[in-house]
């Protein structure tokens, strides 16, 4: 049975209330509590701290300062943790398959803890990639008081005078391979690329999906761009923690907030700054969990409208480090709402309004580079490119920032795994013109839908971007560039047209049309529909078993209860 606003208002008091409940109120004063606690309505501070990333390295410190905050607001805090995943090291091997399905973990195991113990509200605090869906999920699912805070974007490294980062380490791989480097200036890289904590410094999904969860509305304004370093981060965990007891006592939940033309104003702020097309299965995600009706084709309308100012790697110069000292990503909302882009009356976390907050916002400074002026785009339109076709007729998503063609026609060279695709780079089979095929490597066939900055990089390191299209029912990473083609839809694993696309065959890529396909005769098709047979899963039993049973279309945003109704 469904909880009401009612039922929500503090439901702690069913733990720590009465002498039937001795018992639980014995186990939480072991952990500290007090007469006087339990009075309280209790705070949950979902951490994400971990040492398996530099994205989440510092966030035990960030979760005590939100616990302060709550605590000193009136509240009867308690930090736990849940799991990230590193996907810069997980990338280019077997450990990217569980990427994706870590956001459901992460999801379901906070959803878990707050209901399990009836706590009335959270903060909870993410680094990397996976993070920051995965609250934004049980968020939306629970629909609790709540402010989500990320943890921050890293330095740049440094290296020769120029900013280097963690794309520069995998690119470095593919010019090592061409002759372009030695051992020793690959090992400069590899040492200067990351220097401290923090999630990866372009605008590459931590950092896009930190923009876009405050133009939704669920975290302290300009906390998407303050870095990992800055001392306001813990200001603004703290201020998070007294932020709860607000919520709590207005009834301010996050389906108040998380509303239709939020998701909007989420989706604009992504195209304005060139984010990463894993947006596009994080939002859809974010929505479903909220009860928001979002789909592809929304993502299509806002970008139709939505110019590409934001000067930003991967295929840009800048890092979020640049864009914070030029004013943030409130200022870039400024902008935006300035020239009528942005629901200035969806409500936010701070209680107030876009517009109200945004009002008291500073513009962008004078003189900095990393946004250009809305009449001088870098593209008039969004740069992420939802495509249709043969190829893809639920749906596929191009990046087209940077690129110089719109238009790609080419022979296929199909691969059924990352591995064999990665032989053929550097076996120099792959050649300008060729239109690189990864498939089976979806929600279900990868299972896992792993990202492909591997790949990428190689195809930049060779002197081939721009000159090899790639296309995959996989996913990217936020930092790949060039003219990908990702989240190709039926996929592969489940019957969709790219498991029947053969090497040799001509695939024409046209982002103006926004159409993708292969040119083979309807004949020649049915005759592969027939022939072709549903790969054996890869996994019988553990965690991606499950998760390949369970997932849905990368075009519902790739989510485990999509069939669970």
């Amino acid at each position: 049975m469904k909880e009401t606003k009612k039922d929500l208002r503090i439901r702690s008091k069913v733990i720590s209330e009465g002498v039937n409940r001795v018992p639980n109120r014995s186990m939480l004063r072991a952990v500290g509590f007090t007469d006087e606690d339990f009075k309280k309505p209790m705070i949950g501070v979902a951490s994400t701290w971990s040492e398996v990333t530099p994205c989440n390295v510092h966030i035990d410190r960030l979760a005590r300062e939100a616990k302060d905050g709550a605590k000193e607001s009136g509240g009867a805090p308690m930090i736990f943790n849940t799991i990230t995943v590193a996907d810069g090291i997980a990338m280019g091997h077997e450990g990217m398959n569980y990427s994706l399905p870590s956001r459901e973990v992460i999801a379901d195991s906070i959803e878990t803890v707050m209901n399990a113990e009836r706590l009335d509200g959270v903060v909870a605090i993410g680094g990397c990639d996976k993070t920051t869906p995965g609250c934004l999920i049980s968020i939306g699912r629970m629909n609790l008081p709540a402010v989500y805070v990320y943890g921050g974007t890293i330095q740049p490294g440094k290296l020769n005078g120029e900013d280097i980062d963690i794309v520069s380490s995998f690119e470095a791989v593919g010019q090592y391979h061409e002759g372009e480097i030695n051992d020793e200036q690959l090992h400069k890289v590899e040492c200067s690329a990351c220097p401290g904590a923090g999630a990866c410094g372009g605008m590459y999904t931590a950092n896009t999906m930190a923009s876009a969860v405050e133009a939704l509305g669920m975290s302290i304004p300009g906390s998407s761009s303050t870095p990992a370093i800055a001392d306001y981060k813990e200001q603004e965990c703290h201020q998070a923690g007294e932020m709860i007891l607000d919520l709590l006592e207005r009834e301010i939940y996050p389906r108040d907030i998380m509303t239709k033309e939020a998701f909007e104003n989420a989706i604009t702020v992504v195209m304005a700054l060139g984010g990463s097309t894993n947006a596009f299965l994080h939002l859809l995600a974010i929505a479903r969990s909220a009860g928001v009706d979002l789909t592809l084709d929304d993502f299509e309308r806002v970008r139709q409208n939505v110019p590409h100012i934001a000067d930003m790697k991967p295929s840009g110069k800048y890092v979020m480090q640049d864009l914070y000292e030029s004013g943030g990503v409130p200022a870039v909302m400024k902008l935006l709402h300035e020239h009528g882009l942005l629901h200035g009356d969806c409500l936010t976390v701070t209680g107030k309004t876009v517009a109200e907050n945004l009002a008291e916002a500073e513009p962008l400074k004078e003189g900095q580079k990393v946004i250009l002026p809305l009449e001088e785009p870098i593209k008039p339109n969004g740069p992420l490119v939802v495509l249709k076709g043969n190829l893809a007729p639920d749906g596929a998503v191009a990046k087209m920032s940077g690129q110089k063609i719109s238009r790609f026609e080419g022979t296929a060279r199909v691969y059924d795994s990352e591995a064999a695709a990665t032989e053929a780079i550097e076996d120099n089979v792959i050649q300008a013109g060729d239109v690189l095929v990864i498939r089976n490597v979806g929600p279900k066939g990868g299972p896992g839908m792993p990202e492909m900055l591997s790949i990428t990089a190689m195809i930049v390191g060779k002197g081939l971007g721009g000159k090899v299209a790639l296309i995959t029912d996989g996913r990217f990473s936020g930092g790949s560039h060039g003219f990908v083609i990702g989240h190709v839809a039926p996929e592969a694993a489940v019957g969709g047209p790219i498991g029947i696309l053969e090497t040799g065959d001509t695939v024409i890529i046209d982002s103006d049309t926004q159409q993708i396909n292969m040119q083979v005769s309807e004949e020649e098709l049915d005759r592969r529909k027939q022939e072709w047979k549903r790969p054996e899963p890869k996994f019988k039993t553990g965690v991606l078993a499950k998760y390949a049973k369970l997932v849905s279309s990368s075009a519902n945003g790739a989510v485990t209860d999509l069939d669970l109704d």
